[in-house]
C-alpha cells in the first residue's frame, strides 16, 4: 500500500511540476519585498510608481506587504522577511540606539510632514487646538511619529498629556478608526487618508484640522534597508528610488482625475471621487517630499519631537543613520 501511494505521488509530481515551473517562470525582474507601515494614499507616489509601471521600467518587481505599524515593519526588516521598509525614521533611530551592527539605514524620503488629520465627532469650521482641552484623543502607538507629532502640536498650544488633555496611546494604530466609531467616550482621533475622508462621507466623524500643516516639515516617512542589503544591492536601490521619483513627478503635474485613476487599482474599495478628494487634501498641505534627499535640519527637528515626547534616550548623528548618496544621484539625473 505504501509503495502504491509513493507511485501515485511521483505521478502527480511528474504532471504538476512542469505546470508550476511554467507558472513561476522567471520574468527577468528583480524582486523587492517592500513592507509598508500602513496602506494609505499618503504614500501615493509609491503606488503610482507601481501602477504606472515605473518599477517595471527599471527592471524591478515590488512585492508589497502592509505590516500595520512601524514596529512591525522594523521586525520584517531585521528578520530579513522584507528588503525595504517604508516607515517613520523613528523606528530606525530606536534600532540604532539598541546597538545592532547590521542596522537599517535611511536611503530615501517619501513624505515631508505628518499625513494624519484630526477627526472629531461634529463638523467644526472654526476649530482651534485649544478645544482639545480636557478631551480624550486617540493619538497612536507610544513612540510612533503620529503620536509624538500630535503631542508636539498640542504642547505648542499649551496642552500637556496627563494634565489638561488625554492623549490616549493605548489603541493600536490600525484599530483607531473602529475604536473611535464604537466608543463614544473618544472625542477625537487622528486618521490617515483615505480613512479620514471615508469616515466623513459616512457621517461618523469630521476632519477638523491637519496635524502636518500645524507641525511643519519633518521627514515623516522614509525608505530604510539594512546596511548589508544596500551594500550588496546599490544599483537595485537606486533604481527603486528612480521609480519613486517618477511617481512623484507624475503626481505633481497630473490632474486630480488622472491621479485618482493612477491610484485606483491600489484602492479598489474607494470610489474615484473620494480618491480625488484625498489627493487634493495631501496636495493642499504639501505632504509629499519634492526631493528624495533627507535634510539634516529636518532630521534634527524629528529628534526634537521625539525628545519632547520623552521617547528618545540619546540623539543619533545624522551621518550614522541617513545615507543620501543614492538619492542625491537620482535627483541629479
Amino acid at each position: 500500500m505504501k509503495k502504491l501511494f509513493t507511485f501515485f505521488v511521483c505521478i502527480a509530481l511528474a504532471i504538476f511540476m512542469p505546470l508550476s515551473m511554467i507558472g513561476c517562470k522567471d520574468d527577468g525582474l528583480k524582486k523587492i519585498r517592500l513592507a509598508e507601515v500602513t496602506h494609505s494614499i499618503f504614500y501615493a507616489p509609491m503606488y503610482v510608481a507601481i501602477n504606472k509601471g515605473y518599477f517595471k521600467d527599471e527592471g524591478l518587481k515590488i512585492e508589497l506587504t502592509n505590516a500595520g505599524g512601524a514596529d512591525k515593519v522594523m521586525i520584517a526588516l531585521t528578520s530579513k522577511s522584507a528588503d525595504v521598509g517604508l516607515m517613520g525614521p523613528e523606528a530606525t533611530v530606536y534600532v540604532h540606539i539598541q546597538g545592532t551592527s547590521d542596522y537599517p539605514v535611511i536611503f530615501g524620503q517619501l513624505t515631508k510632514r505628518d499625513g494624519s488629520f484630526l477627526v472629531g465627532r461634529t463638523a467644526d469650521a472654526d476649530f482651534e487646538w485649544s478645544k482639545l482641552q480636557g478631551k480624550r484623543v486617540l493619538a497612536g502607538r507610544p513612540g510612533g511619529v503620529p503620536a509624538m507629532t500630535l503631542e508636539y502640536v498640542c504642547n505648542q498650544h499649551g496642552l500637556e498629556k496627563g494634565k489638561n488633555i488625554n492623549l490616549d496611546t493605548s489603541v493600536a494604530f490600525d484599530m483607531m478608526r473602529p475604536v473611535f466609531e464604537a466608543d463614544s467616550t473618544v472625542d477625537y482621533t487622528t486618521l490617515f487618508e483615505p480613512l479620514a475622508s471615508e469616515i466623513q462621507l459616512q457621517g461618523k466623524g469630521y476632519i477638523v484640522a491637519s496635524v502636518g500643516e500645524e507641525s511643519g516639515e519633518v521627514p515623516y516617512t522614509a525608505f530604510s534597508a539594512k546596511k548589508s542589503y544596500l551594500e550588496k544591492n546599490k544599483d537595485t536601490a537606486k533604481k527603486f528610488l528612480r521609480a519613486i521619483k517618477k511617481g512623484y513627478d507624475y503626481l505633481k503635474t497630473a490632474t486630480l482625475e488622472d491621479a485618482a485613476k493612477a491610484l485606483e487599482s491600489s484602492f479598489t474599495s474607494i470610489n474615484l471621487e473620494t480618491i480625488q478628494n484625498v489627493v487634493k487634501n495631501y496636495r493642499d498641505i504639501d505632504a509629499w517630499a519634492d526631493s528624495l534627499v533627507m535634510s539634516e535640519s529636518a532630521y534634527e527637528r524629528l529628534l526634537d519631537i521625539m525628545e519632547n515626547a520623552k521617547s528618545l534616550s540619546e540623539r543619533v548623528d545624522f551621518e550614522k543613520l541617513v545615507d543620501n548618496t543614492l538619492a542625491e544621484e537620482v535627483m541629479k539625473e
